[in-house]
C-alpha cells in the first residue's frame, strides 16, 4: 500500500467509523453468532498474494461486525464503561503513525516527557495530593499503564520488595526465601478479580477479608486480620483499597484503612478504576478521604474520561522503592542522560514491559479537545442518567432497588425469588437489544444497570427500561398460566382418586408463592 492508498483507505475509513457510531442504535447491542462463526467464514490460509483495499472494507461489514458486541451502544449497559471519543481515536492514529517504543527519555523525549505533563494535568483535576505529581519537590510521579490490572500487579510487586528489603535490613540473617513465602496482602471480598490474579503472578498469599452492610472495608476488619497473622508469624506487607468496587460501585473507608497501613509501613495501593474519574467534578471529590495515605492510586481514563483502551494512569508517593524493584540496566539502554530529574524519567523502570506506546497523545487531545468543563459535563450527565433510571425502578411495584444509583451504576431487582430474575435477566440478554450483568448483594441476585456509552441519552434510559419492565410482565403472565396448568393437573389427578377438594390449603398457598414470583 502506497500513501495516495493510505489515503483514500483512511478517508473511507474514516467516514465508516463516523457512520458506525452515528448509527450505532440500529444495531443489535450483542451479536447473534455462535462460537467458530468467523473460522467458517474466513480461508484457513492468509493470500498468498495482496489483496486490494477495496475488497476489506466490505469484509469490515459483513464479517467482522456480525461477531462485535457494541460497548458504545446506549444498550450496553453491563459492567463498566470503556471510554471513546473521536479526539482520543485521532491521538491512536497519530501513536501509530509514529510508532515510537518510549522505554527511555532518549527513545522518543516527546514521548516520555507529554506523558508527564499530561499525568500533572489529570493529577490537579482530580485534586490529589501534590506528593503525587512529577512536578512537585518530592520523589513522586505518575505514569500510563496498561490497565488497573496491571497496576495492581505493579504495586504488589513493588510492596513485596520493599518489605522484604525492610525486613533484611533489621535482620540481615534473615533468609530472602522465607521472607517471601511469608508476605501476606489484603483486600475486601468485593475487590475486582484482577486483585485475587495479581496476587498469585506475585506469589503472595492474599485475604479477602469480608465488607460491611455497604459493601466497605473497614479499619477494624482490616487491623484484626493483620494482628492475626502477625502473631502466625506472617508478614504483611500491601492493602488494596477499593473505590467504586465492581459489583456495586461500593467505596472501602480508605481514611481508616490508610492510618492502620502508614501506621505500620505496609504499602496502600488504591483502585479506583471506574469511580475515580468522578473526582474531577468537586462535589464527588469527598470519596477520595484518606488518598494522602496511599503509596500509589491508579484510575482508568479509558473507562469514564472518553480515552479508548488501554490507558490506565497511576501515580506514586514516592518512585523510589518502584525504580528499586524495576531496574535492570544494560549497556544498550544507556543513553546518557540518566541523571534527568523527574521530568523527564526512564519509564522502563516504572513498569513491568519494556517497551511503551505513546500513549499519551490520545490522552493529550482528550484533554484538550474536552477540557474539564467538557469532562465534567459528561461525568454529570451520565450520573444524572442513572438516577433518572432509579427513579424509573421505584415507579414500578413489581421491582425494587437494592443499591441506590453509585455514580453511572444501578443495583435493582424485580421482586421475589432468585430464579424469577436469572430467568428474566437470561430472556433480555437473548433479546439482543440490551445487555445486562448480575452480581450477588446480600444474597440476592441483582441487576447492574450501568450508563456506559456518551452517546447514551434520556430516551435510551427510557426504552431499556420499557424493555425491562414489559419483558418481566410477560414473563411473568407465562409463569401464572404454567402455575394454573399445573393446579388443572393436580385438581385431575386427585379427581381420578376420587377425593373430593381439587387441592388443599398448602397446595393453594405453594403456587400462590410461586406466582408472586
Amino acid at each position: 500500500m502506497n500513501s495516495e492508498d493510505f489515503r483514500q483507505l483512511g478517508k473511507r475509513t474514516v467516514d465508516y467509523i463516523a457512520d458506525y457510531l452515528d448509527t450505532i442504535r440500529d444495531r443489535q447491542v450483542l451479536p447473534e453468532v455462535k462460537p467458530g462463526y468467523l473460522h467458517k467464514l474466513l480461508p484457513k490460509e492468509m493470500p498468498s498474494s495482496p489483496d486490494h483495499w477495496t475488497q476489506i472494507l466490505p469484509d469490515i461489514e459483513n464479517l467482522i461486525m456480525p461477531g462485535v458486541t457494541h460497548w458504545h451502544s446506549p444498550k450496553f449497559n453491563a459492567f463498566y464503561p470503556t471510554g471513546s471519543s473521536y479526539p482520543s481515536i485521532i491521538g491512536e492514529m497519530l501513536s501509530a503513525a509514529i510508532g515510537c517504543i518510549g522505554f527511555n527519555w532518549m527513545a522518543s523525549p516527546a514521548c516520555t516527557e507529554l506523558e508527564v505533563i499530561v499525568l500533572d494535568w489529570l493529577a490537579k483535576a482530580l485534586a490529589l495530593p501534590e506528593s503525587y505529581l512529577n512536578s512537585s519537590d518530592g520523589p513522586g510521579g505518575g505514569i500510563i499503564q496498561g490497565s488497573a490490572s496491571e497496576a495492581t500487579l505493579v504495586a504488589l510487586l513493588v510492596a513485596k520488595e520493599k518489605t522484604v528489603e525492610h525486613v533484611k535490613k533489621n535482620d540481615p540473617e534473615r533468609r530472602e526465601a522465607d521472607i517471601k513465602g511469608r508476605l501476606v496482602a489484603y483486600a475486601s471480598d468485593q475487590s475486582n478479580s484482577s486483585v485475587e490474579k495479581s496476587s498469585l503472578h506475585a506469589s503472595i498469599t492474599i485475604r479477602l477479608l469480608p465488607s460491611d452492610e455497604n459493601g466497605s472495608l473497614r479499619g477494624s476488619t482490616l487491623l484484626e486480620a493483620i494482628e492475626k497473622d502477625i502473631k502466625e508469624g506472617l508478614l504483611p506487607c500491601c492493602v488494596i483499597a477499593t473505590l467504586g468496587s465492581t459489583g456495586t460501585c461500593a467505596f472501602d473507608c480508605l481514611d481508616e484503612i490508610g492510618k492502620i497501613c502508614n501506621g505500620r509501613n505496609i504499602w496502600l495501593h488504591v483502585d479506583a478504576a471506574y469511580a475515580g474519574s468522578a473526582c474531577i467534578c468537586p462535589e464527588y471529590r469527598h470519596m477520595l478521604k484518606g488518598v494522602q495515605h496511599a503509596d500509589s492510586f491508579d484510575i482508568n481514563p479509558h473507562k469514564w474520561l472518553l480515552v479508548n483502551f488501554d490507558c490506565s494512569t497511576m501515580w506514586f508517593k514516592d518512585t523510589t522503592p518502584l525504580i528499586n524493584a524495576f531496574s535492570v540496566d544494560r549497556v544498550y539502554l544507556k543513553h546518557g542522560h540518566e541523571k534527568q530529574n523527574i521530568l523527564a524519567p526512564d519509564f522502563r523502570h516504572w513498569q513491568i514491559p519494556l517497551g511503551r506506546r505513546f500513549r499519551s497523545l490520545k490522552l493529550w487531545l482528550t484533554l484538550r479537545l474536552y477540557g474539564l468543563s467538557g469532562l465534567q459535563t459528561h461525568i454529570r450527565n451520565q450520573c444524572s442518567l442513572a438516577q433518572y433510571f432509579e427513579t424509573l425502578v421505584r415507579n414500578d411495584p413489581l421491582f425494587e432497588i437494592i443499591k441506590p444509583a453509585t455514580l453511572g451504576l444501578v443495583c435493582f431487582r424485580a421482586k421475589g425469588e432468585d430464579s424469577f430474575n436469572m430467568e428474566l435477566l437470561e430472556r433480555l440478554n437473548k433479546n439482543r437489544n440490551l445487555y445486562m450483568v448480575a452480581a450477588h448483594v446480600d444474597g440476592k441476585y441483582v441487576f447492574r444497570y450501568c450508563v456506559c456509552s456518551r452517546l447514551t441519552e434520556a430516551s435510551d434510559v427510557e426504552s431499556s427500561w420499557s424493555l425491562i419492565a414489559n419483558t418481566a410482565r410477560l414473563l411473568l403472565k407465562e409463569q401464572e398460566k404454567g402455575a394454573k396448568g399445573l393446579l388443572i393437573r393436580k385438581g385431575q389427578s386427585l379427581s381420578n382418586k376420587k377425593t373430593s377438594n381439587i387441592c388443599t390449603t398448602d397446595e393453594h398457598v405453594n403456587i400462590t408463592e410461586f406466582i408472586s414470583t
